[in-house]
Parts: structure tokens; C-alpha cells; sequence
């Protein structure tokens, strides 16, 4: 079972019910174009505002209860194009498939410094010639509180 699954009983506090501001910013400016693999995805709220946007869009995550969750919610909502998998980050090869851009919501700070050197191999194993990989994450500056 993975580590997340227990916050998914409930709601964990990174899901805010929607999409993430600068997620949304990246959107909006146009900085993002074509397909996107969301990283971590949680209960997709970053994967369905960009497939309402007319993005090819899949959400992966390593959390059995995130993504049935996901799923649920992707039904209720009538988003039929967007697919969720259950795949392991540090092994995005699986997925047998190139995307141009990937999005990662909180999911690098969770890594190990090994690990992070391993997730960094596996963005790259899916990203187009010229994919972006996009990051929102915790810097060591942030406040403790």
C-alpha cells in the first residue's frame, strides 16, 4: 500500500477542491501546450482543469485510494477523456508513452535525494525533445507554520 493512501481516507490538505493558482497561471499565460502528464495527481483537480481546457491529459499517481477517488470524481463530472493510472513515479517509462509537458504538485519534496535523481531519469523518460517539466513544491525558506 502506498504511504499517501491513509490521507486519502479522508481529505488530505494538499486537495483544495480545485485547481492549483499557479497551476491555473501556467494555463492561462499559455505556457503549457499539448499533452500533460500530471504527476501525483491526487484527486485530479489539476488534470481536469486542463482537459475543460482541451488538453490531452493523464493523471497518474501512486495512491490506490487517490485514484479510485479520481475516478469517482471524473464520472460525477462527465470528464470521459481524461485517464488516471496507478503508476509508480520513479517508473513513468511504464506508461510507454511521450508527453510534452509533465506537472508535479508537491510530489518532488516528498523524494529522498536518491530517489529525487531517479524521478528526475523517469520525467525524462516521457517528455517530448522539447517537453517542460513544471514543479510546484516546499523550498526551505518556507515557514514551518
Amino acid at each position: 500500500m502506498d504511504e499517501f493512501d491513509e490521507s486519502y481516507k479522508g481529505t488530505p490538505p494538499w486537495d483544495i477542491g480545485r485547481a492549483q493558482r499557479e497551476i491555473v497561471l501556467l494555463g492561462t499565460t499559455g505556457e503549457i501546450k499539448g499533452s500533460i502528464l500530471d504527476i501525483g495527481c491526487g484527486t485530479g483537480e489539476n488534470s481536469f482543469y486542463f482537459a475543460k481546457h482541451g488538453h490531452d491529459v493523464v493523471g497518474i499517481d501512486s495512491s490506490t485510494r487517490a485514484i479510485q477517488k479520481t475516478r469517482e470524481k471524473a464520472k460525477e463530472r462527465g470528464f470521459t477523456e481524461v485517464t488516471f493510472k496507478l503508476v509508480d513515479a520513479l517508473n513513468l517509462s511504464e506508461l510507454n508513452r511521450k508527453f510534452d509537458n509533465a506537472i508535479d504538485c508537491g510530489l518532488f519534496h516528498t523524494f529522498t535525494d536518491i530517489q529525487r535523481g531517479k524521478f528526475v531519469k523517469s520525467i525524462r523518460s516521457i517528455l517530448t525533445t522539447n517537453g517542460k517539466y513544471f514543479m510546484l513544491c516546499f523550498s526551505e525558506l518556507e515557514p514551518l507554520d
